[in-house]
């Protein structure tokens, strides 16, 4: 099997690991309520125990990331990080108390730090200009596992019988199901999943080249280069490979950013600033907007929970085809105009919500058909801001740490995933002011972006002349 195969087979492998944290949360969410109830825990408990998984992915991320960076690897980084995985949910299985069924979704947690892992991963093999379309299609792949999760729910919910001691029915089948898949992925893992070389150390490539470059013998260098030849260009190891110019850094960019994570000097960086901005609101403004969506069809619109899954369902279509849109758009557009493309939308869909489902009184048709244009608005931006601040973030920040850059980017992700809810959880008999905090905020990103636009692309490249007078001959 060779190397583009093996990339190929890998690719599947992580889109994998995504739908299955995909039906995750599609499978246990729905029942989790209901779980905790008859434990007799508090109603506050439902609000902890889904942050729990967030927290403990918000604080795993960077350091799973860190390990990646150092060890050049993820393969057993992912296969240890899904004994997490299959533990929380077997945890979740035996729910013997309400804490046990808290630290269950902790434990869980830990396993979606890999996530860091795997985005550094994919950064280092892929090239720029490929690595937006890489991305929609992995985050695809989650959104498919939420679309498909209610149906394991269908016959989950049938479940009623005894596993030895442990009763096996429609509140603990979703934890024993999920630790079955987690343990099938670890071997699905061991066979198809490969630690394929960086694309910058591939065979033939711009850092073979250079190492060739340098160990040339000085005796076999001209004194004094021809003027046609005044710009190296490095010599082919393959016949099939096209010179490319030397890399040096641009005037306008600097294109080797701080490399030491301990520095910080990297994060506060005015591009990346930005994009953890951007990361940050985008997340908080989708679970504060699915925090308010159930509690308003029920009260204005009469759904049952047959009605919110179709809903739910439909909305997972739409993203899915979304993500594929932007796969296609960003082989074609810049990254940065993606992002402005979907910050666009995104506050048409605000001010959209801010005009018609602030005064909802029920009973009337045009207001079910404001609040689905609505929704589709809102998730309809959601792709192109994602995948375009994760490929954007991915070029602005070093490789040689991107695992750890990727961490913080997630566990900026994970809080705005844990105060999104709780802000809109205690305003849905408010809508003026969550929407405003809302569309206030994407305001603010909007003009960060509007500010930073020139910022916001790859580093620049330039051939490097020899004998030019930075190089002080």
């Amino acid at each position: 099997m060779d190397k583009h195969q093996k990339r190929r087979i890998t690719f599947l492998t992580i889109g994998l690991i995504f739908l299955l944290s995909g039906i995750e949360y599609a499978v246990i969410l729905p029942t989790i309520w209901r779980y905790l109830q008859i434990l007799e825990a508090p109603p506050y408990f439902l609000g902890l125990g889904l942050s729990a998984f967030s927290l403990s992915g918000l604080l795993t991320g960077p350091l799973f990331g860190l390990w990646s960076d150092r060890s050049r690897a993820t393969k057993h980084i992912i296969l240890f990080s899904n004994l997490f995985e299959i533990a929380g949910n077997f945890m979740y299985f035996l729910g013997y108390s309400k804490w046990l069924l808290l630290c269950s979704r902790l434990v869980a947690g830990v396993g979606a730090g890999a996530g860091s892992s795997i985005f550094g991963f994919i950064t280092r093999c892929t090239q720029a200009d490929e690595r937006a379309s890489v991305f929609a299609a992995i985050m695809a792949f989650r959104q498919a596992g939420l679309l498909i999760g209610p149906a394991f729910n269908m016959f989950l919910r049938l479940c009623d019988f005894k596993l030895g001691p442990f009763v096996v029915d429609k509140y603990t089948s979703p934890g024993i199901f999920m630790c079955v898949l987690w343990t099938l992925l670890q071997f699905v893992v061991l066979a198809f999943y490969w630690d394929v070389p960086s694309a910058d150390s591939a065979e033939g490539g711009p850092l073979q080249e250079e190492v060739v470059l340098l160990e040339m013998n000085e005796e076999e260098l001209p004194l004094v280069a021809a003027e046609e030849d005044s710009v190296h260009r490095y010599l082919a190891v393959h016949s099939d490979y096209r010179p490319q110019p030397v890399r040096c850094p641009s005037k306008d960019h600097d294109p080797d950013p701080p490399t030491s994570p301990g520095a910080g000097s990297e994060f506060l960086r005015e591009e990346v600033v930005v994009l953890l901005t951007a990361q940050f609101i985008t997340l908080f403004n989708q679970t504060a907007l699915e925090t308010m969506v159930t509690p308003m069809t029920q009260r204005y619109f009469g759904f049952t929970e047959l009605g919110n899954s179709l809903m739910y369902g439909a909305c997972g279509v739409e993203v899915i085809l979304g993500f594929l849109l932007v796969r296609w758009l960003s082989s074609r557009v810049a990254d940065r105009v993606v992002l402005a493309v979907g910050l666009a939308i995104c506050g048409v869909a605000c001010v959209w919500c801010l005009i018609f489902l602030t005064d909802l009184r029920g009973g009337y048709e045009w207001e079910l058909t404001a609040f689905i244009i609505g929704v589709f608005l809102q998730l309809l931006g959601l792709p192109f801001v994602a995948v375009s601040q994760v490929s954007l973030f991915s070029k602005v920040t070093a490789e040689k740490t991107q695992g750890f850059s990727q961490g913080v980017r997630r566990s900026v992700g994970g809080l705005a995933t844990i105060l999104g809810p709780l802000w809109a959880g205690g305003l849905t008999n408010n809508l003026y002011v969550m929407l405003g905090m809302m569309l206030a905020l994407l305001t603010l990103i909007t003009i960060m972006t509007y500010l930073s636009y020139s910022h916001l692309t790859e580093p620049r490249t330039v051939e490097c002349a020899e004998g030019s007078a930075d190089s002080g001959l």
